[in-house]
């Protein structure tokens, strides 16, 4: 496995959509992208990835919530800009 097949992770800051506070988490390799939210822990979006897989991507949102419910709060483009 190169680096291009290992699988990234990346959080959005927090959005609003409708009313409710929420981050997107998108799962990605060379080949494979899948997008799902928080604190839904749910999969929106699947290219290219088991079903099994993607219940696995659903689990680790569910276990890691406060992780990544951190580093959407951390992921301030309008604080960064300002660096």
């Amino acid at each position: 496995m190169n680096n291009n097949d290992e699988l990234q992770m990346q959080v959005s800051p927090i959005c609003n959509k409708n009313g409710e506070k929420l981050a997107y988490v998108t799962f990605s390799d060379s080949v494979r992208r899948a997008e799902g939210e928080i604190p839904k822990c749910i999969i929106n979006s699947n290219t290219g990835f088991s079903e099994e897989e993607k219940n696995a991507l659903e689990d680790y949102m569910k276990q890691n919530l406060d992780m990544l419910k951190d580093l959407a709060k951390e992921n301030n483009p309008i604080k960064s800009f300002m660096k």
